[in-house]
């Protein structure tokens, strides 16, 4: 048998239900593969993804769409020590990471 992960989409229809993430900048702790990072990230303006697994993000930034390479960052970091003492973001996107 297969692994099916959410195979009837009710993740995505989930977050679009509840964030408008339209033309916003999300900053998503512990973002792993980029898993849910793909789900909302073709409606937001900018996403900064960030975690602390050098070998997620390695795999994150290599299935990361082409359409999406100008707009997700990756970035190695831990959310005890946010890299990123001047930036604004919109929405903060925390799942699966506790």
């Amino acid at each position: 048998m297969t692994l099916q992960r959410d195979p009837q989409g009710l993740e995505r229809r989930m977050l679009n239900r509840f964030v408008d993430f339209s033309g916003k900048h999300v900053l998503e702790v512990g973002c792993g593969e980029g898993r849910l990072t793909w789900l909302y990230a073709d409606s937001a303006r900018r996403v900064t993804a960030l975690d602390p697994d050098v070998d997620a993000l390695r795999v994150a930034r290599t299935d990361c769409p082409v359409r999406l390479e100008s707009r997700v960052t990756f970035t190695g970091a831990s959310a005890r020590h946010l890299p990123f003492p001047h930036e604004k973001f919109d929405i903060a996107l925390l799942a699966w990471s506790l």
